[in-house]
């Protein structure tokens, strides 16, 4: 498959899957927290919220010039860096270009729901008996986070790559 064409479907792919997860969310669910449903008991479950913030609500009370810069403006500008860097760079090992894909189609996921409705819908809640709990977050926050998670294994494979060959 052509290298464009395999990074913009699978950019495509992450905002499509975030999008329509969102409108079903929108669709049947009540908002906030008495329409909680328990997926997996009290360990996972679905809550809808609007965050006005970034991640966990980060900024929502930030005045609207600043929202405006740090959560429309600079992220569209590091997002159209990346979506070039990876275009450019024919270099970039598979594992790194999904990477950036998962970044990039979250982080365009995000951004048009604050374009288009002011917010962010976030339902996911994960809480593993207080070792381990989340804030609520959506598709597009776990295709950033696995887009990272990516990201740092493929450095470290690739360092440890660069390591036996120069030895």
């Amino acid at each position: 498959m052509n290298r464009n064409l395999f990074i913009t479907l699978l950019i495509i792919f992450n905002i499509a899957i975030d999008q329509i997860s969102k409108v079903i969310v929108r669709t049947t669910m009540i908002k906030g927290g008495k329409g909680q449903i328990n997926v997996i008991q009290d360990y996972f479950q679905l809550i809808w919220v609007e965050n006005k913030g970034a991640f966990l609500g980060m900024g929502s009370d930030m005045n609207p010039t600043l929202r405006l810069i740090f959560l429309l403006i600079l992220p569209t500008m590091v997002l159209g860096y990346v979506i070039y860097y990876i275009l450019k760079t024919k270099e970039l090992d598979r594992m790194s270009l999904i990477a950036f894909c998962c970044i990039v189609g979250g982080g365009v996921a995000n951004v048009f729901d604050r374009i288009v409705f002011g917010q962010v819908t976030d339902f996911f809640y994960i809480n593993l008996g207080g070792v381990f709990r989340t804030g609520i977050f959506n598709v597009a926050d776990m295709s950033v986070t696995t887009g990272m998670i990516m990201l740092l294994f493929s450095g470290i494979f690739n360092s440890k790559k660069k390591e036996n060959v120069s030895v």
